[in-house]
């Protein structure tokens, strides 16, 4: 199968919440307020809880408790709050597509820690809304899963990685492509921002001296959660490329500060995800 035939399957299988769908159209009508985004959201007394949680989380932190919706509009915007629906989906389509061949456990981890070293890199780059590129990184390789849930004999062998064979070489090999390109179709059949696709359909062109620093980011950030997996077999050195650092302003105390961050945070935000992996 292409990228756009595994996505299609997927956008089959699992659906958007209407609310997601009804704040993006709030989200372009100039004549909403606060109070149109808190009722639609609102109805839903789980997706109010979790969003909470996201909002009071490190991903944002804002100083102060965050106690309700409207609150959290009228602090962070509408955009944080879109922004925290889509991670409270990642988590249910995660959940979805869950299956027993790839390693959940790791799969997981990886995904949130790209996140945030996503938005702790945008930061260093001097990169606007930030949050925007904590759910770029959370989803760039939401592909994998549904690799393993439709072909999950493609994915165990694409799974097989290692410091000779890393695992976007793996996926070129066994499909042509990689998973972020499967990502990036659902994500647009789902009408997902164009500006959160742009640097996961790009990912592999980030030596592109022309590409954008979002592209850049999300790509470090990728290679930073790989070390994580598996310090044993990978290193900072060996794995994360100097040259594109040094063209986003970026140094080795730089990539440090972020990968610490993502490692402390990461438990954390599995928790909020309901991550059910240990």
């Amino acid at each position: 199968m292409n990228a756009y035939e595994y996505a299609s399957q997927a956008d089959g299988s699992f659906a958007l919440p209407d609310a997601c769908f009804k704040v993006k159209a709030l989200m372009d009508d100039e004549t909403s307020n606060v109070e149109d985004f808190a009722n639609v959201i609102s109805v839903d007394p789980s997706m109010t809880s979790r969003l909470l949680k996201i909002a009071n989380s490190a991903i944002y932190s804002f100083p102060g408790e965050i106690s309700t919706i409207s609150r959290a509009i009228t602090i962070i915007g509408t955009q944080a709050i879109y922004n925290m629906m889509l991670v409270d989906i990642a988590s249910s389509a995660f959940k979805h597509f869950a299956n027993q061949a790839i390693d959940l456990k790791r799969f997981w981890r990886m995904s949130v820690f790209c996140g945030l070293a996503t938005k702790n890199l945008a930061i260093k780059a001097g990169i606007r809304d930030i949050e925007r590129m904590f759910v770029a990184g959370l989803l760039q390789n939401f592909g994998e899963l549904l690799v393993a849930n439709f072909t999950p004999d493609v994915a165990k062998r694409c799974e097989k990685y290692s410091a000779e064979a890393l695992p976007w070489h793996l996926q070129q090999e066994h499909l042509g492509y990689n998973y972020t390109e499967i990502s990036a179709e659902i994500l647009k059949i789902w009408q997902i921002p164009e500006k959160i696709i742009l640097p996961i359909r790009h990912f592999h062109q980030a030596h592109n001296i022309q590409i954008n620093k979002d592209v850049k980011v999300l790509y470090l950030a990728s290679r930073l959660a790989l070390v994580d997996s598996d310090p044993e077999e990978f290193s900072y050195d060996e794995t994360v490329d100097e040259s594109l650092c040094h063209s986003l302003g970026i140094y080795a105390d730089d990539l440090a500060e972020a990968a610490e961050f993502a490692t402390d945070e990461a438990d954390n935000i599995l928790t909020i995800m309901n991550a059910k992996l240990y």
